[in-house]
């Protein structure tokens, strides 16, 4: 791959446009904003003039509703050898470019399974996509010269190959990504209203949870209204769960022994399939779930701390898995979980405390 054309310059396109750019691949940047495609070209992510003839791949990275839409136009000007699209589903956008009488033998639909809660250009990265799956939905009909692009963007990118198909891929997304959302968005609602002395005691958990609640809501009722069949099944399986759970509650109130006991298992019940599912989660870069323990350091908010605790460590050999950093409400300090292997956590616990770190256990 020599040149590439990137329709849609938000986060996604300009993060592969900033991935293809630093491989040395010539990219052209279009928006239906020109300011928009103007600052990922600001950002290094290509050039915003058009290409002077067919380049070798293009990819659409426009909202679900659009990208039918888009890929009709750039494949019917004959824009590149390639066409992809990496909207979050995958099913709908096909079957609209079928009933359009479109040739899909230089098409595949492909969905990178990476984002962040800010949308556009200024929150893109050349690195968004590392280590993460990439799905590629190819038919029959697909050219494998346009397979063999689409690999090349995911290798240029880090990220990993996932072949699927394209209602398979659907499903699965609305599982781990449209329908958490969602219920994430409804946790996060019942702060709206809530006490401020009783938002103020929130910690990690509750971050946790609300996360991904910060996303651009515009985008989320394009990327549902292209999904909604898997994922309001999903919810109906959750509304059940929420019903027992409810019921077995209302049982812990009661002054019936027997009833408690019922309330008790049912939570036990939900709590260990929670577990049960939880575990299942791969851990970093999609491998398989890995149990770390957590060494806890007190750090003063103050710019370069971070720095120095992950630099400490490694000054004693040990690799930081994962990080987590708890702010303590109304004051200059927090709290970082460091996530290790267990058996560095005496060697990082000593090694940090050599070095002035306070440690809490």
């Amino acid at each position: 791959m020599r040149t590439a054309l990137v329709v849609g310059t938000g986060l996604i396109g300009t993060s592969a446009a900033l991935a293809l750019t630093r491989r040395g691949v010539v990219v052209h940047l279009a928006d239906h904003d020109p300011q928009q495609a103007r600052t990922a070209a600001a950002l290094g992510a290509g050039t915003d003039e058009a290409p002077d003839g067919p380049v070798d791949l293009a990819i659409v990275a426009a909202p679900p509703a659009h990208v039918a839409d888009v890929l009709a136009g750039v494949m019917r000007r004959g824009a590149a050898r390639g066409y992809i699209d990496v909207a979050s589903v995958k099913g709908g956008p096909r079957r609209e470019l079928e009933a359009r009488g479109l040739d899909l033998a230089s098409y595949i639909g492909t969905h990178p399974m990476s984002g962040r809660e800010k949308s556009g250009p200024l929150a893109a990265g050349g690195d968004l996509f590392e280590g993460r799956p990439w799905v590629l939905t190819p038919t029959r009909d697909t050219d494998t010269e346009v397979l063999n692009l689409a690999l090349e963007l995911v290798s240029h990118c880090g990220a990993v190959p996932v072949v699927m198909d394209a209602d398979a891929h659907d499903r699965a997304v609305a599982l781990v990504s449209h329908m958490p959302h969602l219920v994430s968005s409804m946790v996060a609602a019942r702060l709206e209203h809530a006490e401020e002395a009783a938002v103020r005691l929130c910690g990690q958990g509750i971050r946790d949870v609300t996360r991904i609640a910060a996303s651009d809501p515009r985008m989320w009722i394009d990327i549902l209204s292209a999904n909604p069949g898997p994922v309001a099944d999903l919810l109906t399986d959750v509304a059940g769960d929420l019903e027992e759970t409810v019921r077995a509650l209302r049982a812990l109130q009661s002054s019936d022994e027997h009833k408690r006991r019922e309330g008790s298992t049912g939570i036990e019940d939900v709590l260990r399939r929670g577990n049960a599912g939880q575990v299942r989660v791969p851990g970093k870069h999609g491998s398989a779930p890995r149990v770390y323990e957590t060494v806890a350091v007190l750090i003063d908010d103050q710019p370069g701390q971070l720095a120095r605790i992950f630099a400490d460590a490694g000054s004693v050999g040990v690799n930081i898995e994962d990080v987590r950093i708890e702010h303590a409400t109304g004051q200059q300090t927090g709290l970082v979980q460091l996530m290790v292997e267990p058996k560095a956590v005496p060697v990082l616990t000593a090694g940090l405390r050599e070095r002035g770190w306070s440690i809490r256990q």
